[in-house]
């Protein structure tokens, strides 16, 4: 489904992953608390999954958490956790109401253990819906993800449960946390940092990457449309030539 603010015909990217980024940076010119900052994306989240489940993407992946943000002083790890929090208890209804199946990635360790509760109950209530999924990186980095499965496939076959001969990519690919979920057509990343930070490594291998000076908290429809549309402009041609 299309809508009108799209001024030609546009080839839609069935899965989407945004690197939500400048949060800090725009409470700061605002001289306005980070929190502030977070809580103002926390609405851009919500505008990013409208945005999206009324173009027709089926697939959203929002990094909202890196296993690197720990480094961040504990007051503001201890914001954004508290805002996650009220995001699940608030929107989870609004989430199943249309249809939207929510997952995460991430390692849930470090978690608090209402968060994993909390997780475990919207990821059971939603389960069922075949509309868009939304994909919620949490406490998740790319590079470890790659190293669990490498562990994993080593150990399936030291045990005897895999032919080291029929590794391919997609077996690879079904030993991440992403299996069953298509690799991003399209990563965009908001503020102007042109970098994937840990994010979707091996997924993102032929990934178009759209990067926008918007800082997150600004992010609209509009900068959804301005994203795709460029998307569409793309040749991706996945290592071959036109002819």
């Amino acid at each position: 489904m299309l809508t009108a603010e799209f001024e030609q015909p546009l080839t839609l990217p069935r899965h989407i992953a945004i690197i939500m980024d400048g949060n800090g940076r725009w409470a700061k010119r605002r001289h306005l608390p980070r929190a502030v900052g977070h809580q103002r994306g926390a609405d851009a989240v919500r505008r990013a999954v409208e945005g999206c489940r009324e173009i027709g993407v089926s697939y959203l992946t929002l990094y909202a958490f890196s296993s690197e943000n720990w480094k961040r002083p504990p007051a503001e790890v201890g914001d954004l956790m508290s805002l996650l929090r009220v995001y699940l208890r608030k929107e989870l209804a609004d989430l199943h109401k249309n249809n939207i199946r929510l997952r995460f990635i991430g390692n849930r360790e470090r978690l608090a253990p209402d968060i994993i509760d909390l997780i475990t109950q919207s990821e059971g209530t939603t389960a069922g819906n075949t509309g868009m999924t939304l994909v919620i990186a949490l406490n998740y980095g790319s590079q470890s993800e790659i190293l669990e499965a490498t562990k994993m496939i080593a150990r399936d076959v030291r045990d005897g449960r895999l032919d080291v001969e029929t590794v391919d990519e997609g077996i690879f690919s079904g030993y991440l946390q992403t299996a069953a979920i298509p690799d991003p057509d399209l990563i965009i990343r908001t503020s102007g940092e042109k970098r994937l930070s840990n994010f979707l490594l091996w997924q993102s291998a032929y990934s178009e990457l759209v990067f926008l000076d918007t800082l997150w908290p600004d992010f609209t429809k509009d900068s959804l449309i301005e994203a795709i549309q460029e998307f569409t402009n793309r040749d991706r041609r996945y290592g071959a030539r036109n002819t």
